[in-house]
């Protein structure tokens, strides 16, 4: 078939794979490029990339809707078009451009977790399984009828971006198998139970802040979860310190919450209601991710000191 993808980051990129290897991608429609990473330098989307390694026409429109942009589109006579993370809302008149419309590789088990961050959202509600969900796209967020599903187990030291690697090899392997069964009429399209679903909203910068008061368990979720950004964070001896690597374990009796257990070869302990948190990699402020051994030789933190809360904002990393 001809396909027209639309899609923005890493997560989209196995499913262009999968099509450049399966049908005609006659072009790839993706965000427009904007600063990204630490030093803000202006860089192409993941999916823009790939498709220029591939001769692949690459379009970055700012608005949808306009007649000349819809005209182009429909242009390109493609049969049918994905949309994996694009990261925009499409509009009804250009849903109605392919001759077998849009369909969305989307990151979780709908109806749980519509919206922008799915997986993240998972990972902190401690959820036990999520999925990759193929789904009619319709102008409700992420409401259409489902085409296929695919789950799996999320694991005890799963991050958002381990999970998102993974949940984007799903996604693609069941897009090309659920587009050879649309190719011959065979999909049932299953409505979703509106009953059951919840929302999945974009992660905001002050999600960084950490309760200690919380227990092990959801510091833990939110320590996993909230990677590549914005990352869960603290005060450690007067410095930002972002934690990427954490497990729950036991802290001794009448601790104050946010107190360090223990600060040693073993990474940085610290105390919640109830239990505790052990921390074995970190990203100090200014600085590159390290083990919490390499980072604890350079600062000095001692068992019985605070780590204290970021500024209402988050601070910034």
């Amino acid at each position: 078939m001809r396909v027209l993808l639309f899609g923005t980051p890493d997560f989209a990129v196995p499913s262009l794979e999968a099509l450049i290897g399966a049908h005609e991608v006659v072009a790839v429609v993706t965000r427009p490029d904007k600063p990204r990473g630490r030093g803000h330098k202006v860089t192409a989307s993941p999916v823009k990339i790939v498709a220029g390694a591939h001769g692949i026409r690459v379009l970055q429109p700012t608005t949808l809707a306009a007649p000349e942009w819809l005209s182009e589109v429909a242009g390109f006579h493609a049969d049918i078009a994905v949309v994996a993370a694009y990261g925009r809302l499409l509009p009804q008149a250009l849903l109605d451009i392919p001759r077998l419309g849009f369909i969305n590789v989307h990151a979780s088990l709908l109806p749980r977790w519509r919206g922008a961050a799915p997986i993240h959202r998972a990972v902190m509600a401690g959820d036990a399984i999520t999925g990759v969900t193929i789904m009619r796209v319709v102008l409700a967020l992420d409401a259409g009828p489902m085409l296929a599903a695919a789950s799996t187990a999320i694991g005890p030291t799963d991050t958002s971006e381990s999970l998102d690697r993974r949940l984007a090899d799903m996604g693609a392997t069941l897009l090309v198998e659920t587009m050879a069964r649309l190719e011959s009429g065979s999909v049932s399209e299953v409505p979703q139970d509106e009953s059951q679903a919840t929302h999945a909203p974009r992660l905001e910068r002050h999600e960084s802040h950490i309760d200690w008061e919380r227990p092990a368990v959801v510091v833990d979720r939110q320590i996993r979860g909230l990677q590549p950004w914005p990352l869960a964070a603290a005060r450690i001896a007067g410095r930002r310190v972002a934690f990427l690597q954490s497990a729950v374990t036991d802290a001794p009796p009448l601790i104050a919450p946010g107190t360090v257990v223990e600060a040693g070869a073993k990474g940085l302990v610290i105390a919640c209601a109830p239990g505790a948190v052990r921390i074995t990699e970190v990203l100090p402020e200014g600085r590159r991710a390290m083990t919490a051994a390499a980072f604890l030789n350079g600062t000095s933190v001692a068992a019985g000191s605070a780590v204290l809360p970021l500024d209402a904002a988050g601070d910034r990393l």
